[in-house]
């Protein structure tokens, strides 16, 4: 995953009122495998940004993938 990557969330996070497969995006990595995430609603605007690791997360593709970017 790298900056600028949409993103889902895979599991619940009801401390801070967020839920399994909801969407953002990735705005900041501060080391390999923690980034900074901001979820916004459809007209733009961030309704949370949290600072996430790569194991509670899933890179979104909206377009086929190729073999090559599976293994970065």
């Amino acid at each position: 995953m790298k900056l600028l990557d949409v993103v889902a969330l895979t599991e619940d996070l009801p401390e801070v009122g967020l839920h399994r497969g909801q969407v953002g995006t990735i705005v900041e990595e501060y080391e390999p495998g923690v980034f900074e995430v901001e979820f916004s609603d459809l007209r733009g605007k961030a309704y949370a940004i949290e600072t996430l690791n790569a194991s509670q997360l899933m890179a979104l593709y909206h377009q086929p993938i190729s073999e090559k970017r599976l293994l970065v």
